[in-house]
């Protein structure tokens, strides 16, 4: 029998996966970019040689540019190499697919995919590469698509960047989002523990699911979590959308943040209920448990 390999193990979700496979009992690897380029069929084939499932967890920087021609590179070299060494792919996506904004509420997997961003059409594209392939018969393919996760090493999660990198130097979590509209978020170990639930299942190949979230909550209410873990009375500060919009003339990061705002000018509530029906045994980690987590990761 093969091995699980995690192209991006070294960030959250590929962190997260690797454990999860291990505490399975099956046998994992990470693989990084000092192991490969994602992006190059030949290099993948030689470090994937053996692998029976691998999981495409490899991010890009926050960057429309590099994502609109990067992502899909690496969706046509994943299908290349695993078509060769004959290896399932569990591909890890994120819900930027979506569209037009704002999304009904709640949206699911059957949500119309016309994305309002260039970063969603890049998904988009890089998805549906490895979905064709499945249905041409040349890999058999499942996608698990995550919600904004948090979570141990989430390093880009908008619970750390300004947030709790801000809260551990005790000054007030800022974020781009307003008060008052909901979003369901998700723990990055869940994700992992997801991706391999689908790996398990034969069944499962060809489908498309909404990997667990928690309920759906005001940002206040997170800081709420982060506050009583860090002992702090720290309060959020919201950056208004004009402030976003003149910052993202001069900072690129602003920019490619502010392309995705609509998710969170109105409820984002992300439906979770087809993984729950065929995995009704999955106990998902709390707010609680996971902000606990989080801290406790980036305070070490």
């Amino acid at each position: 029998m093969g091995y699980h390999a995690v192209l991006g193990g070294d960030g959250a979700i590929g962190g997260a996966t690797l454990q999860a496979i291990k505490a399975r009992g099956l046998d994992g690897k990470a693989l990084t970019r000092a192991d490969a380029n994602a992006m190059e069929a030949d290099e993948l084939v030689r470090v994937l040689d053996g692998a029976d499932v691998v999981y495409n967890c490899v991010g890009l920087p926050y960057n429309s540019d590099l994502w609109t021609t990067g992502f899909p590179a690496i969706s046509n070299a994943l299908v290349t190499a695993c078509e060769k060494v004959g290896a399932r792919i569990v591909y890890f996506d994120n819900v930027y697919l979506y569209g037009p904004a704002p999304l009904p509420v709640p949206f699911d997997e059957e949500t119309s995919r016309i994305p309002p961003s260039r970063k969603g059409k890049a998904r988009k594209t890089a998805v549906e590469i490895v979905m064709a392939a499945h249905r041409a018969g040349r890999v058999k393919a499942t996608v698990g698509r995550a919600a904004d996760f948090y979570g141990p090493g989430a390093l880009n999660s908008p619970f750390y960047i300004s947030f709790l990198e801000n809260m551990l130097k005790g000054r007030p979590p800022q974020v781009a989002m307003p008060e008052g509209p909901v979003h369901t978020y998700a723990y990055a170990g869940d994700m992992g523990r997801g991706l391999v639930e689908l790996a398990l299942d034969e069944g499962a190949c060809g489908e498309e699911f909404h990997l667990p979230v928690g309920p759906a909550v005001k940002v206040s209410e997170m800081a709420a979590l982060f506050n009583r873990e860090l002992g702090t009375a720290l309060k959020v500060t919201h950056i208004p959308d004009i402030v976003l919009r003149g910052l993202s003339l001069f900072k690129p990061l602003i920019r490619e943040v502010h392309e995705m705002s609509y998710q969170f000018k109105t409820d984002y509530i992300m439906s979770d209920g087809k993984f729950r029906q065929r995995y009704p045994e999955f106990a998902s980690t709390s707010y609680e448990d996971g902000v606990a987590a989080m801290v406790a990761h980036f305070r070490a």
